[in-house]
């Protein structure tokens, strides 16, 4: 019996694959279907970095055709590749930065650059290329947390230009670099935003795929000025499970809201303690008020990450916990949330490349 690429496509449409959330027709997944004497010929090429996950994806598209195929042999490939996704008012994205996803919270203690941290590592072992920025003028923790020496600074190009510091594999960029690790920043607000977009435009990234910044907490003129002034295809909220810190957490997404900035999902950090003794499970801050604040605001709980002693003594260490214990559940953790909130943005339409630097030969 013939098979037809139509019935193949309906078969397709079934599958769903965890992190995306949606069927490989509709997030326009398929690459490639040929169907011929040979077999069939299916690429399918998804949007996000997903290595560690290729062949489990492979396993559940060969199982899920076998029955329409009927023992014609399937030719599969699963690959992916990163796009840039429109941002706010259709800004066209920075040079050399496909997408820029902003990690915010609506206040501070609730492990919100521990959280940017290890999801840029986790999408760098994804197959990614990222950078991070730490746009916290006033209290930069970036270099601390990766390690970087005290007194390191980022060599300039061009009399004006900085070379991101390498760090884990990591193209990273903070005010930590530039002053003496104790001196106090005083900067008023617009000083303060000029920094953040001097660092941010002034940083010679090298092609990457994403740019993950670190703000600071809040909903003042650092980030106003970020989404009106940088082209941000994402957002990603953090919150605890506590009433108070779910309270901030809804300032930032209207606060994203209003300037047009997409909301890829919240993570809820420090969601429950896990008794290194006994292996019960508690939930100190709470529980469930992230999902109620995903429902209310129509978007995703990206993950729910524990309170671990582990985790932060990590980030202090210079390693954080995706490089330290890549085979931790903690790591785990946050390699699922940095796939369910990179499938999500795959989903956002195309946005506008920016134009190359042109250097002019004299």
């Amino acid at each position: 019996m013939a098979i037809s690429e139509q019935v193949i496509r309906q078969a397709l449409a079934t599958i769903v694959p965890q992190e995306l959330a949606t069927d490989l027709i509709s997030a326009g997944s398929v690459h490639r279907l040929d169907v011929a004497e040979a077999g069939v010929f299916l690429e399918v090429r998804l949007g996000f970095p997903c290595d560690s996950q290729r062949a489990r994806y492979q396993a559940q598209i060969s199982e899920s055709l076998a029955p329409v195929l009927g023992g014609v042999p399937l030719h599969l490939r699963v690959d992916w590749q990163v796009l840039p996704h429109r941002a706010q008012q259709n800004m066209a994205t920075l040079d050399q930065v496909s997408n820029i996803i902003a990690v915010s919270s609506g206040k501070g203690g609730v492990g919100k650059s521990t959280t940017a941290v290890n999801l840029a590592l986790a999408l760098q072992a994804e197959g990614a290329r990222v950078g991070v920025l730490d746009a916290d003028v006033f209290g930069p923790s970036l270099p601390l947390m990766l390690g970087v020496p005290e007194g390191q600074r980022p060599q300039v190009k061009d009399g004006r230009l900085f070379i991101p510091i390498q760090a884990h594999g990591l193209q990273t960029m903070s005010m930590g670099y530039l002053i003496d690790e104790g001196t106090p920043v005083v900067f008023r607000g617009p000083k303060a935003s000029g920094a953040l977009l001097q660092l941010v435009e002034q940083t010679l990234w090298d092609h990457l795929d994403y740019l993950i910044i670190d703000m600071p907490p809040g909903t003042g003129d650092i980030q106003l000025t970020l989404a009106q002034r940088v082209p941000v295809a994402g957002a990603v909220v953090v919150t605890t499970p506590q009433d108070i810190a779910l309270l901030d957490a809804i300032k930032g997404i209207e606060m994203f809201r209003k300037t047009d900035i997409r909301v890829l999902g919240i993570v809820e950090n420090m969601a429950m303690h896990v008794c290194s003794n006994c292996g019960h499970i508690e939930h100190i801050f709470g529980e469930g008020g992230g999902a109620r604040v995903a429902e209310r605001y129509d978007t995703a709980l990206l993950g729910s990450l524990p309170l671990s002693r582990a985790i932060r003594e990590q980030a202090d260490g210079g390693a954080p916990t995706v490089v330290a214990e890549p085979d931790s559940p903690e790591a785990e953790g946050y390699r699922q949330v940095a796939r369910r909130m990179a499938a999500r943005l795959s989903l956002i339409g195309v946005g506008q490349r920016a134009f190359p630097r042109v250097k002019m030969e004299h």
